[in-house]
């Protein structure tokens, strides 16, 4: 199989859809020996700041000098995104043949039956086969959505199972409340294992509880009293942290923006603090690895004079997050939305929570078979904004924007996580 068969098996196994479930990821990974079972897995579920909470710990790991893999869903930049090392893609060479590994065994198992695995399925599989090979010391482990159904909920025993923010999103999958959906997050909680959360709603945390106890789990949240904002900036920011076992942190330096992401942090580092008897990792190690994470398309400023702004919220609470920074950093400057979004996603909600912060809003649809045209996103924005223009794709659009902007202006692209590969 080369390259362009490998891409050409994924785009017809599309059609397949996303089913939640975990018979048939169970089927497959028992057919390929059952990977999963033979790695040090850190496993994490939530609606938003996984992948910032898996890229503080990445760093760190990195530093130390261990190799870390990551299964990412969905990448922003190249498919071969979704599966690193270190952050290194996969090569393709490595994608083709366990792509070609995982289509046999695809095959094998509708000839006895059973159902062809979807895409998440296979991309799930994958990673497990490439990071066992590779012989990683951990793997980073993020799920697609929800957790208690998801396809990488199928790892028995993770050495820390982690809850991030929760909020509202997928609610057509999850639930219709947060209690519904703190439910599904925390199907991914095993019994005996450890358990990292965010210090979410007096409601989810109540869920989280629960089903912790339910699994004679230890379960700690975030020590929010234990955080020290020292320093905010467009260049990064840095806090103090007493971690929930009484260690001290005297001063973190990350180069994410946002208030959330020292939450973020301060829950990483609960992470490492659980797992230090699995690796050796120093203060130092751990400070530069906070100090040098990277992480692309969150809050991340892309050029000066005039600031241009691309950030991933694609849902009500991202947007809010979104928002409180723009009001606490850019206060009386003129501020340019383009905005794009999913079709599935509560884009009115984003725009309730976003759009009085923007002089002008323009349009855009994002480069994904799920996005809402530009006309009918524009004619939303308009029950809440008179200034809307209505483009079709962001790179003529954000072109058009520069050549009309002031050097103390603000740009602001965000509404999809799909954008990033079109900046």
């Amino acid at each position: 199989m080369n390259y362009k068969e490998a891409m050409d098996f994924i785009s017809n196994i599309n059609k397949f859809g996303s089913v939640l479930g975990l018979d048939n990821i169970r089927e497959l990974l028992s057919r390929l020996g059952n990977p999963q079972n033979k790695l040090k897995v850190v496993h994490i579920a939530g609606t938003n700041g996984k992948g910032s909470i898996l890229a503080y710990l990445a760093g760190v790991f990195r530093e130390s000098g261990y190799r870390a893999g990551r299964y990412v869903s969905p990448a922003s930049f190249s498919y071969e995104e979704r599966f690193r090392i270190n952050e290194e893609n996969i090569s393709q060479d490595d994608l083709c043949y366990y792509m070609e590994k995982i289509k046999k065994t695809s095959e094998e198992m509708v000839a006895d039956g059973g159902n062809h695995p979807t895409m998440f399925e296979i991309e799930t599989a994958l990673s497990f086969l490439y990071f066992l090979d590779k012989k990683v010391d951990v793997v980073l482990l993020e799920t697609g959505m929800g957790g208690r159904l998801d396809a990488t909920n199928v790892v028995d025993r993770p050495i820390c199972t982690v809850i991030a923010s929760i909020s509202y999103d997928h609610m057509q999958y999850l639930g219709d409340t947060i209690e519904k959906i703190a439910y599904e997050k925390a199907g991914i909680i095993k019994e005996g294992c450890p358990v990292i959360s965010y210090d979410n709603s007096k409601e989810a945390n109540q869920v989280i509880k629960n089903v912790a106890k339910e699994k004679n789990c230890p379960l700690k949240f975030v020590n929010k009293k234990g955080i020290r904002i020292l320093s905010e900036s467009l260049n990064g920011q840095s806090f103090t942290y007493r971690s929930n076992s009484g260690r001290w942190y005297e001063k973190i330096e990350i180069p994410l923006l946002g208030e959330h992401q020292i939450w973020n942090a301060a829950v990483a580092l609960e992470v490492l603090d659980i797992i230090k008897n699995y690796y050796c990792i120093s203060e130092f190690q751990t400070e530069e690895g906070f100090r040098k994470t990277k992480w692309r398309g969150r809050l991340e400023i892309l050029q000066k004079d005039p600031i241009i702004l691309c950030d991933g919220a694609h849902n009500p609470d991202g947007a809010r997050c979104l928002a409180d920074f723009l009001q606490k950093n850019f206060t009386n400057r003129r501020i340019i939305y383009i905005m794009g979004v999913l079709a599935d996603k509560e884009y009115e909600q984003m725009i309730q929570e976003t759009v009085w912060l923007a002089d002008s809003v323009y349009t855009v649809a994002p480069d994904n078979p799920r996005a809402l045209s530009s006309k009918d996103l524009a004619d939303m924005v308009r029950k809440c904004h008179s200034k809307v223009f209505v483009r079709d794709r962001l790179a003529q659009c954000l072109e058009e924007v520069k050549t009309i902007s002031e050097k103390d202006d603000v740009i602001v692209v965000f509404g999809t996580l799909s954008f990033q590969n079109e900046l």
